[in-house]
């Protein structure tokens, strides 16, 4: 083992080259021993968006970066980088207040999706808005509505990227009847060839938008490749499918300086 490094979030403790101390809410809950070592730490892993922000402001790298954690979490950043930057994403605009939700009519027609815009993973906080009663339902009492295009799709990619490099890419399928890929709706995992010209777009908007850890979830859609999403807090269910043993994978990008 080259290195031993300093995780807070347990993602890694079963990593050997990883000690791992835990989160706690007030940094004095650490002990002595403990402050030292995250104040002489080159680097900090999975410190959680709480600590990214404050290591990041006292100027101390975190794996994932800070940036992963400022927008990959957020989808209202991430449709507003992925315009930015001219990356291809579906049709998407957030309405604030009831007065804005009610103008959802004039750019959306039946059927479109609505997400939760932050914080949501696995499939969960997605709904496809089909008619006036979903759309009700969708924005009682929400100050918030991200809403999106619906592509009729029954398949997606999801290309991991880990530092600057692609490690898995492969397909996630429907199941009967549901419109979500995601494993944990009820997807199946499919390690056909996933096409280039998706393994390229995902290396790109990761690069783009400074992430270095995220399953970006991409479609194609009139014949060309498009980014749904992206989520740091990505399922191992792929690499376990593909035989990729992702903390020993993990363990090798550390001791290699990949990461």
């Amino acid at each position: 083992m080259a290195r031993q490094v300093l995780a807070l979030e347990a993602r890694l403790r079963t990593c050997s080259n990883v000690r791992t101390i835990g989160v706690r809410p007030n940094f004095t809950d650490y002990s002595e021993a403990e402050m030292q070592w995250i104040r002489d730490a080159r680097k900090i892993y999975y410190p959680t968006a709480f600590y990214a922000d404050l290591f990041d402001a006292v100027g101390k790298s975190t794996f994932p970066s800070y940036h992963t954690y400022k927008c990959v979490q957020d989808k209202i950043k991430q449709s507003a980088l992925f315009q930015m930057a001219g990356l291809p994403h579906p049709r998407t605009r957030v309405f604030y207040g009831k007065r804005q939700n009610a103008k959802i009519g004039e750019h959306f027609s039946y059927p479109f999706i609505a997400k939760e815009p932050r914080g949501s993973a696995m499939g969960r906080g997605v709904f496809l808005i089909e008619n006036d009663a979903d759309l009700k339902t969708y924005t009682l009492n929400r100050h918030v509505a991200y809403i999106q295009q619906y592509l009729p799709i029954d398949r997606d990619i999801r290309v991991v990227v880990i530092g600057n490099a692609v490690v898995h890419a492969y397909w996630r399928i429907a199941g009967e009847g549901e419109f979500r890929t995601n494993v944990a709706q009820g997807g199946r995992i499919s390690l056909n060839p996933v096409p280039e010209a998706a393994i390229a777009l995902a290396q790109r908007a990761a690069h783009v938008c400074g992430w270095d850890d995220v399953g970006i979830d991409i479609c194609c859609h009139g014949g060309h490749f498009t980014i749904l999403e992206a989520n740091m807090k990505y399922g191992r269910e792929g690499f376990r499918v593909a035989g990729i043993n992702y903390y020993q994978m993990m363990e090798r990008m550390i001791d290699d300086g990949q990461i």
